[in-house]
């Protein structure tokens, strides 16, 4: 071909780069909770979900049926991450204590550097929405609090405490609790792992 040829080509025109399969997903998941830690204690939209993402609402029904949907994504990604944890600390030499320790201070690790999360772990975020998700939150708390006991079951049966595992699981998973409440309730101020250390070792055996 002639360069005389090649000057009379059209120049093809820049093609608008398509999101991956599951990236969409993954970005409307991240932006919300991204709203969430904004802190702000107005429900979050799908409206204003889409504005944030540049998008038509419609676009975000074609990966979600619907926002509580978007809300089980998240759940799943927390779920996913806190057992994925807790199994690595499980399956550690550590003493059966120290995993209960550890177990601890990860779900306040967790929180602490996810804020927006850590509405949804609460309640704030889902109060106006299904039921199911509420009940899904209660089960992943009512899981960790099991592993945390199984842990202290092995240490009370190491003769390295005498106190009831299923009381001192107890305590350990309301102080977890009482710690993402404060964080949220001061809008991420008050911080879940701020003395934390040294309360869990008083609760817990090492």
């Amino acid at each position: 071909m002639t360069e005389a040829n090649q000057a009379e080509q059209p120049q093809s025109e820049p093609t608008r780069k398509r999101p991956k399969p599951g990236e969409r997903r993954l970005q409307i998941l991240q932006t919300m909770a991204g709203m969430l830690e904004e802190g702000s204690a107005e429900r979050i939209t799908t409206a204003a979900l889409a504005a944030k993402l540049q998008v038509s609402e419609a676009a975000l029904y074609r990966h979600f049926a619907s926002k509580a949907q978007m809300f089980e994504g998240l759940l799943e990604f927390i779920e996913q991450t806190i057992f994925g944890l807790i199994n690595q600390i499980d399956a550690g030499s550590d003493r059966p204590g120290a995993k209960a320790r550890a177990m601890v201070m990860m779900l306040l690790n967790f929180a602490e550097k996810n804020p927006g999360m850590t509405r949804v772990l609460v309640g704030d975020a889902i109060v106006f929405e299904h039921v199911r998700l509420q009940q899904r939150v209660n089960q992943l708390i009512d899981r960790a609090q099991a592993s945390i006991r199984q842990s202290l079951k092995l240490a009370q049966a190491s003769g390295q405490t005498t106190m009831e595992p299923s009381l001192l699981a107890s305590l350990a998973m309301g102080f977890v609790l009482g710690r993402w409440l404060q964080f949220a309730k001061t809008n991420f101020t008050e911080k879940p792992t701020q003395s934390a250390a040294e309360i869990v070792a008083a609760m817990l055996p090492a």
